[in-house]
């Protein structure tokens, strides 16, 4: 069985706490002469367990893309959270990570419950990890600004709107991957093409306005300059109900149906508004635009 060092955790956001915890385990991994890995899965446990839903900031898809993209770990254990799993004491937690993942050392953060209730903590991971060979980090609370970088703080900086405070928590800007979809073609007639994307369902959705954001387009490496709207296009479209994610991507004209894109989140720019027409509406695109170029520093 392959040996390997497993970071252990959810991993929601992959934010600069999990940054030091993916780390380590990579770090011990090579001292080891084992393989990095990730074991989490693919619902919130407080989802199952009947508490009120918490949106989150990535859907799974998003969580493995940045596991793998920010710290280079392709192997991620992805387990089912259904009853079974609910049920299962702490200590059979820990005894499958040796005998069914291959575990030969694990990493966990300083507040990681596991198991039956959730009465599994780091104190007894290390303890039963002892008796059984393998070896244990815990990795202690990163704090930035006198606040411990958490999941749950991030959550709530990203539902206010506060695009930049978060990417700082982050360690990397807050992202949307998705297909791109066909749209109504109305930023065509205002000189500005979008892309539309969408949410996943279960993730936290950013106040509804336009952002400076980067577009990272299929076979590229650098991210193009963009101006992303979320919202029901007021102006528009009425008082529809459908919530769309549109990008005007700069210089770009090409076709990106049915491809993946990665919006990258860079700074709020403004709420979204209701213009009494579209020459309104289209000057304010412009602006909107210049404001992107210039925080990109495009053409300086």
């Amino acid at each position: 069985m392959q040996k390997r060092v497993i970071a252990l955790g959810f991993f929601d956001g992959v934010h600069q706490g999990h940054a030091a915890l993916l780390g380590t385990a990579c770090q011990r991994a090579r001292t080891l002469g084992a393989s990095p890995a990730v074991l989490t899965f693919d619902t919130h446990p407080a989802a199952y367990t009947g508490s009120t839903a918490t949106p989150l900031i990535h859907s799974l898809a998003g969580r493995l893309e940045c596991i793998e993209r920010l710290h280079g770990i392709h192997d991620v254990i992805v387990l089912p959270f259904d009853e079974a799993l609910r049920q299962m004491p702490w200590d059979a937690f820990v005894t499958a990570l040796g005998e069914d993942y291959g575990a030969v050392h694990v990493v966990c953060g300083h507040n990681y419950h596991f198991g039956y209730g959730g009465k599994g903590n780091p104190a007894q991971l290390q303890a039963k990890c002892k008796e059984l060979g393998i070896g244990v980090d815990v990795v202690p609370e990163v704090k930035l600004d006198g606040m411990t970088v958490s999941s749950t703080h991030i959550r709530a900086l990203l539902a206010d709107g506060a695009i930049e405070t978060a990417m700082r928590f982050l360690g990397h800007p807050h992202t949307l991957i998705d297909t791109v979809r066909h749209g109504f073609k109305l930023g065509r007639t205002l000189g500005a093409p979008t892309i539309n994307m969408t949410f996943p369902p279960g993730v936290l959705i950013p106040p509804r306005g336009v952002y400076a954001t980067q577009a990272f387009l299929p076979g590229e490496r650098l991210g193009r300059t963009a101006v992303t709207n979320i919202g029901h296009r007021p102006t528009v479209n009425g008082d529809g109900e459908t919530l769309t994610v549109e990008s005007y991507i700069l210089g770009f004209s090409g076709d990106l149906y049915d491809r993946q894109v990665r919006v990258e989140f860079h700074r709020f720019l403004r709420p979204e508004i209701k213009f009494a027409d579209t020459e309104e509406l289209k000057r304010q695109i412009q602006r909107d635009i210049e404001i992107a170029e210039r925080h990109f520093g495009v053409g300086t």
